[in-house]
């Protein structure tokens, strides 16, 4: 009775096990491929659902059916313009034809394989055969935003103007998918996009480049500093201009009203002074007077005529005086006399003769 218990368990157990085998499921985002002695059997599986085999000699190889990433490490290479630049992409891509992809990749590690050397392949022709201009920029025709300081002139010299191009980023990266999609559809995958994520200049060239930026932005800047020193002097220039004339004027209005004021002087000095002969006399008087005190110092020696003004009013102080001939002069001093005034002389010229050595001309 145990033998027989046993055998039925054990029955149950194989049946079990060959029925585990034989059943297997397959998801909504999986397709599979049967294969007998690891070759495929019958059709691709890619309805989802219950599925049934061959227990123990066939085996389920499942494909995944999502949409899957490719993203490529940077690569560098050059460009039509001998540009060396470091590009990036990443596509998108679908397994399509899953014995095709079983038999000649197997895995999606090299899936992975076959598409960085077939879109880096393709990538690197692409670049090679346009300018760096045409693989940055994307519209053609773009009007750019420029600076409203500009003049006319710098105007007509296209600075802040865009490079025209003729295809642009997008058509390069249409010509990129055009060309890698034949070449991965034998492997029964179908490439759905394609795009640029990054292009940036290779390490080795990357700090001339920032270089000859700088340069070029050192040059606008020292122009527009050259156009400010020179509009600065024309304004300085100005200014000195404008206050020169301003002085000028304002020198010449006040020689003007100096003038009106010294002719009103005059006319009231003339009125005051010629009212009869004794304030003429007066006037005369005062103002010999004062060229006195403007022309005789200390060490001050006048020659003058017997006739002179001058000698006239220095010949009326000598009431007091007393005239002798200079001891010191000889016959031969040409009739110069010299006149000794007394020290103790009150008359309002003794300061002046006092200090003052007067020879006369006979």
């Amino acid at each position: 009775m145990k033998t027989i218990s046993s055998i039925i368990a054990g029955v149950a157990v194989a049946a079990v096990i060959t029925v585990s085998s034989a059943i297997y499921t397959v998801g909504e985002v999986e397709q599979a491929i049967i294969t007998q002695f690891g070759k495929p059997v019958g059709t691709p599986i890619t309805e989802a659902g219950l599925k049934v085999k061959l227990p123990f000699i066939q085996t389920v190889n499942r494909i995944d059916r999502r949409v899957l990433e490719w993203d490529g490490s940077p690569s560098d290479m050059p460009t039509k313009d001998k540009l060396y630049i470091s590009v990036d992409l990443f596509a998108r891509w679908q397994i399509t034809d899953p014995l095709q992809y079983f038999l000649r990749l197997r895995d999606e590690r090299s899936a992975q394989s076959r598409l960085d050397d077939i879109l880096g392949s393709e990538t690197r022709n692409a670049v090679a055969k346009h300018e760096l201009i045409e693989i940055i920029r994307t519209t053609k025709g773009r009007t750019p935003l420029r600076d409203n300081l500009l003049t006319d002139q710098e105007l007509a010299q296209d600075i802040g103007a865009l490079v025209p191009i003729t295809k642009g980023r997008a058509l390069v990266e249409e010509q990129i998918f055009a060309a890698a999609a034949e070449k991965v559809r034998v492997f029964g995958i179908e490439l759905l996009d394609i795009r640029f994520k990054r292009i940036n200049y290779n390490e080795s060239v990357r700090p001339k480049i920032y270089d000859r930026m700088i340069s070029e932005r050192r040059q606008i800047a020292e122009r527009f500093l050259s156009e400010g020193n020179g509009e600065a002097a024309r304004i300085q220039g100005n200014r000195v201009r404008d206050l020169n004339k301003i002085q000028s004027e304002a020198y010449r209005a006040v020689e003007e009203i100096r003038g009106v004021a010294d002719a009103a002087a005059a006319d009231i000095y003339a009125g005051a002074y010629n009212v009869d002969a004794a304030s003429v006399e007066f006037f005369e008087f005062t103002r010999t007077m004062q060229a006195y005190g403007d022309m005789i110092s200390d060490d001050t020696t006048l020659v003058l005529t017997t006739d002179s003004d001058l000698f006239r009013f220095l010949r009326g102080m000598q009431t007091e005086a007393l005239s002798v001939r200079d001891p010191a002069s000889d016959t031969g001093d040409g009739g110069l006399a010299s006149t000794y005034v007394d020290p103790n002389q009150s008359d309002i010229a003794a300061p002046i003769a006092k200090r003052t050595k007067v020879g006369a001309a006979q």
